[in-house]
């Protein structure tokens, strides 16, 4: 894993806009409808160099494919696993339950979308079927990104946590969550491995270890929840043995909506937790108006010296695009607070189309937003190597 070592480098959390062919044969797919081949894999080979060239347009230097070629960035696994079935209940959040208006403009917002809430669940022993369907994803990004020159200082690619399955394609087979979670790690790992021998750095996206608190785990006590935050985060180490640590960052989130977020659990709650992750980076969320404080959770419990901070320095939820001084700042402020430059690399929020159809951001102010974080990142690093930073 590349560190900042004579800049500010500049990366993203994962999903990218899709365009509308893409999400409607995406959205179809996971209903089971038939899709062409052909016109499938075309359709894929576009989005991904269409996103391809406007993230190396904007200046990203660790990019991906934009997760183009999945529904969801985890709800995809019901698709690559066998003993899925039915339908998961899975609990509404927190903000959409005390604050109903949330949910009714969230329907209006998003009247078409894929399987969320209503996602398959675990029927039988589950098992990964084969990594066919990943080595084509790796396949197309490479083949897209040498296409263009190969201008990405490191590919990275996103695959979901054990815990984030399990708390959406929900338990309906094994005895007891932690022995899901073990089927899950397990099964999993298959994909991770392939993500990490194709050359290439594995973010693991784990919401559930922020996020669950509201949603999961919501009529937890804190002190429930954060036992199972332990197991969770066990769950990630059980899947990612043997792997490199240099070759994983995990991203972890409170819930990538525009909503109240009054019910999160605090940073300095679960960061002890975080740490305990066998990863080589931390993305975390830092730029929204809910967690733009949590910096001092770092503060009193610093960042262990062999891991790097990929903090969110631009929001994923709004349409306002940061001014790159903005951005800057925030940089700097990470970097004052982990105290080495070359272990902060710029990044959003979260992602920009965790869901097909579901963006909280419109397609063309991500681009904008993705270039002022190079511009921040740029000005960041003059302040903080001098005139002479690459």
């Amino acid at each position: 894993m590349l560190t900042s070592r004579d800049r500010t480098l500049t990366t993203h959390v994962g999903s990218l806009p899709r365009n509308e062919t893409i999400t409607d044969l995406l959205i179809k797919r996971e209903e089971g409808q038939a899709i062409d081949p052909q016109v499938m894999a075309a359709e894929m080979d576009r989005a991904v160099a269409e996103v391809v060239q406007k993230q190396i347009a904007c200046g990203i230097d660790i990019g991906n494919d934009g997760e183009q070629q999945r529904v969801g960035f985890q709800t995809y696994m019901a698709q690559r696993m066998t003993g899925y079935g039915g339908e998961s209940k899975r609990k509404i959040g927190r903000d959409f339950a005390e604050f109903p208006e949330l949910t009714a403009s969230f329907l209006r917002r998003f009247p078409k979308r894929g399987k969320i809430s209503n996602a398959p669940q675990a029927v039988a022993e589950i098992h990964y079927k084969d990594t066919a369907d990943i080595k084509s994803e790796i396949e197309r990004v490479q083949k897209q990104i040498a296409a263009q020159g190969n201008k990405f200082a490191e590919i990275f690619m996103t695959a979901p946590s054990p815990g984030i399955v399990s708390t959406t394609l929900l338990n309906a087979f094994y005895d007891s969550q932690e022995s899901y979670l073990k089927a899950l790690a397990r099964e999993i790992r298959k994909e991770y491995q392939a993500i990490v021998d194709a050359g290439l750095t594995l973010q693991v996206d784990a919401p559930d270890l922020a996020m669950d608190r509201v949603m999961y785990y919501q009529d937890e006590s804190d002190a429930g929840f954060l036992k199972a935050c332990e197991l969770h985060t066990q769950a990630i180490n059980w899947a990612i043995e043997g792997l490199p640590r240099e070759k994983v960052r995990l991203h972890v989130c409170w819930g990538n909506w525009e909503g109240p977020h009054i019910y999160d659990v605090a940073l300095s709650q679960i960061l002890p937790i975080l740490y305990q992750a066998k990863v080589g980076a931390l993305s975390i969320e830092f730029s929204n108006p809910r967690h733009q404080h949590e910096y001092e959770a770092l503060k009193k419990n610093p960042l262990p010296k062999d891991m790097i901070l990929i903090p969110g320095v631009v929001d994923s939820t709004s349409n306002f695009v940061e001014h790159p001084e903005v951005v800057a700042r925030r940089i700097q402020e990470a970097v004052s607070v982990v105290g080495d430059r070359e272990r902060v690399i710029a990044s959003t929020d979260c992602g920009f189309g965790t869901f097909a159809g579901r963006e909280w951001v419109v397609s063309s102010v991500v681009w904008p937003k993705l270039k002022s974080l190079r511009e921040g990142a740029d000005i960041a690093s003059a302040r903080l190597w001098g005139k002479n930073a690459a």
